[in-house]
């Protein structure tokens, strides 16, 4: 009875979520309609609910909002070996009315920062230090870029990361931190 009311409510939240944007990785945005920077936003939580059936992630978010997104198959099967409860912190882009995941994180899950490629393309992960005591400003050097296989990974000891698809780079935004990150989608 408990899992049938788990799965209903991550179903209807998956819906709600899939009519407000909160959906599954879409494709990057062509350059003619990514016209200026597309917003990243994190949530920082517990994971709630894996539900394998749906491909579905509920988190509920330190400020007590319950979230829910729909990922491919390849993170579900990542995602699932944790426990509800376990911090995450979900990396997300904005764009236009949708919301499509970057990466999803199990703080503490690693010894050093380790990024595991689930998306379905070899992708870079890109990592350099913080400028002005901040991520997300391009640094004048001190750049690394680790090329992660399919289903490879990668670790940084920098400050600061992002991912872009094989052969194309970004701005190091995101905060690095001990744990082990599931890249879903990765963008210029």
């Amino acid at each position: 009875m408990g899992s049938t009311r788990w799965g209903a409510c991550l179903g209807a939240a998956l819906l709600l979520g899939l009519g407000t944007g909160e959906a599954s990785p879409q494709a990057a945005p062509s350059p003619a309609a990514g016209a200026g920077r597309i917003t990243t936003e994190t949530v920082h939580g517990k994971l709630d609910l894996v539900n394998e059936r749906l491909n579905g992630v509920s988190v509920i978010s330190d400020d007590g909002k319950r979230m829910a997104w729909q990922l491919d198959k390849r993170v579900i099967a990542q995602v699932k070996k944790f426990k509800q409860g376990d911090p995450v912190v979900v990396i997300y882009r904005v764009r236009g009315e949708g919301k499509a995941v970057t990466a999803i994180a199990f703080p503490g899950a690693a010894g050093s920062p380790t990024y595991v490629n689930t998306s379905a393309e070899r992708v870079e992960l890109v990592s350099g230090p913080m400028v002005e005591g901040a991520c997300g400003k391009p640094p004048e050097s001190a750049i690394h870029t680790a090329t992660i296989p399919i289903g490879g990974r990668a670790d940084t000891q920098d400050a600061c990361w992002c991912c872009a698809p094989a052969g194309k780079a970004c701005v190091p935004a995101n905060k690095t931190g001990l744990g082990q990150a599931f890249l879903v989608h990765c963008y210029e």
